[in-house]
């Protein structure tokens, strides 16, 4: 595995290629996937959400019905513009390209950060960036959505061990915690 976190033009070089690189679409993993994420933040409405790496918005379309307000960003240009049209009709959702943690989206105070399948593109300087971060930015009590893909991949973290180098920099109050054999999911509250 590489260690430096992945930039701009290797997700810029994956959505040159294919609008939809990972099959959010049309995969039944990530089917599944998206609807145990929605279902674990469906006990809550959420005033002011960020969606970190929301692709082309297969899932951004699925969070928005719990936000008043949800800005997603993405490293990529290309996911940005495919994403606003696929939610155009969705008044309550921003998009905004941004190289997060590095250099994060000005924001509010936060109810709901969501990291869908970015964490294991960061090194681990950017996983502490991206924890002190989400501290500094979540409102107390608001939560934090990690679901990572758990088996081997060739990126700078494993699933796991960016899902744990997160929690254990951003020290948060563990809400869920959800395994299956290809993906994790976990729950944060900040404190």
């Amino acid at each position: 595995m590489t260690r430096d976190s992945l930039d701009a033009r290797y997700f810029d070089d994956v959505f040159a290629g294919d609008d939809d690189p990972w099959d959010l679409a049309a995969s039944p993993y990530e089917a599944a996937k998206f609807a145990a994420t929605t279902a674990a933040l469906a006990d809550l409405r959420y005033a002011r959400a960020l969606e970190i790496g929301c692709a082309h918005g297969v899932l951004t379309r699925q969070l928005a019905p719990l936000c008043d307000d949800l800005l997603s960003i993405d490293i990529s240009q290309r996911a940005i513009d495919l994403a606003r049209a696929r939610c155009a009709d969705l008044p309550q959702v921003r998009f905004a390209r941004a190289d997060f943690p590095r250099h994060p989206p000005v924001a509010d105070r936060l109810d709901l950060a969501v990291l869908s399948e970015v964490a294991y593109y960061w090194s681990d300087a950017d996983l502490a960036r991206a924890a002190a971060w989400l501290h500094d930015h979540l409102a107390p009590g608001g939560r934090v959505l990690a679901v990572h893909y758990v088996r081997e991949t060739d990126y700078p973290q494993t699933g796991d061990s960016a899902v744990e180098k997160l929690a254990a920099a951003f020290r948060p109050t563990i809400e869920r915690e959800q395994r299956t054999a290809d993906y994790r999911l976990d729950l944060w509250r900040r404190p």
